[in-house]
């Protein structure tokens, strides 16, 4: 049998990690080059407070910055940063249809092209 939080637990370990991200201002998300030593690509501002409170043990991001002077590279993951500069969370990211944490359009970033992000959620386990 597979652990199991009930909801009121979810809602409590969601809101604690996205909480991470306003600590020492707002955070950012950063895509990043998985080919070239995870370089980045992307940085793009939450903002403060980052994530509403969980529902069923899942948070909603606030509004997001678009990064719209990207570095050229192939996104192939992400990384939340806190205000001061801590790693919170990393997960994949792919283009439609590929599976990744975070779906993008395309993985393929040219020269000053803009990443934008129109919905986040972050899903606590179950």
């Amino acid at each position: 049998m597979a652990v199991t939080h009930p909801t009121d637990v979810r809602n409590g370990v969601a809101n604690y990690v996205v909480d991470l991200i306003d600590n020492g201002g707002a955070g950012s998300i950063v895509f990043q080059d998985a080919t070239q030593n995870d370089s980045d690509i992307a940085t793009l501002a939450f903002s403060n407070p980052a994530f509403g409170s969980a529902a069923n043990g899942i948070a909603t991001a606030a509004t997001i910055t678009d990064d719209t002077n990207c570095h050229a590279g192939t996104v192939g993951k992400f990384t939340v940063f806190s205000g001061a500069g801590d790693s919170c969370f990393t997960g994949s990211v792919t283009a439609t249809g590929g599976g990744g944490d975070i779906i993008l359009s395309s993985t393929s970033i040219g020269e000053g092209d803009t990443i934008s992000i129109s919905s986040l959620t972050y899903e606590a386990p179950n």
